[in-house]
């Protein structure tokens, strides 16, 4: 497998304090990474890392690849004001600003690209339906589409089932399954026995960064990580966060 991008030694924060120290990771064509870790352990500061929108204090991200279109990004809060008049289509094509630039020119195969995704995903009834008459689901569904709009090699999601029931979840993660196979993705939960059923490897971040190469963890194997998250032996589904951290 080639490799996308490496964290190397990375040690980053705000104003001055750490967030995160000494981080080591490799991203790899058709990974698929869960990151998992107590709230404040420094998950979301990861992703501003890899996605080039906070520098490190130490240590540096190397790019095996071209940065054009290397990222797709789906963060926890898609925030907009729902009464602009914008429908799901312009949305969509909104992923495209980066190599469109602001005035946002739009080819015939930029539109029909759009209306595609948002057909195989389930939205083809809604073209023009402004973005927010929608669902909590139903604007997951747009969201993932505009991440995925520019064909990335690399798909963040910061929490991406966190405003969706659980119908449309479970969906999610089949999709994100299926488009595991072109792209590799990184994808922050709190839902640990539901991820480790997708995921091919798991990050524990709490301060530091333990990868662990399978989508199979133990207990045991979290507390060596100083990642204070607890799992429930009712299979892998069932789990429960602790509130303390170590």
């Amino acid at each position: 497998m080639s490799t996308i991008l490496e964290l190397k030694h990375i040690t980053a924060g705000y104003d001055g304090l750490s967030v995160l120290h000494d981080v080591n990771l490799q991203i790899n064509e058709q990974d698929f990474i869960g990151v998992i870790g107590p709230n404040g352990g420094g998950k979301t500061t990861l992703l501003k890392i890899i996605l080039g929108l906070l520098k490190p204090y130490e240590g540096e991200v190397i790019y095996h690849q071209s940065k054009h279109n290397l990222f797709g990004y789906l963060p926890q809060n898609s925030r907009f004001d729902r009464h602009f008049p914008i429908s799901i289509t312009e949305v969509v094509l909104s992923g495209l600003l980066s190599e469109k630039g602001l005035k946002g020119h739009y080819t015939r195969e930029d539109r029909k690209k759009a209306r595609m995704l948002l057909e195989k995903y389930g939205m083809g009834n809604y073209l023009n339906t402004p973005i927010g008459e929608l669902s909590g689901g139903q604007m997951q569904r747009v969201f993932l589409c505009r991440a995925i709009v520019s064909s990335p090699r690399l798909l963040i999601l910061d929490e991406p089932a966190t405003y969706v029931d659980c119908d449309f979840e479970k969906e999610l993660y089949n999709i994100l399954r299926e488009l595991n196979r072109s792209l590799s993705i990184i994808m922050v939960s709190h839902d640990v026995g539901t991820i480790c059923s997708y995921v091919k490897t798991i990050a524990c971040v709490n301060r530091g960064l333990h990868y662990h190469n399978s989508n199979l963890i133990s207990p045991e194997q979290l507390k060596s990580y100083h990642c204070p998250i607890e799992l429930i032996s009712h299979g892998q589904i069932p789990h429960r966060v602790l509130t303390n951290h170590e």
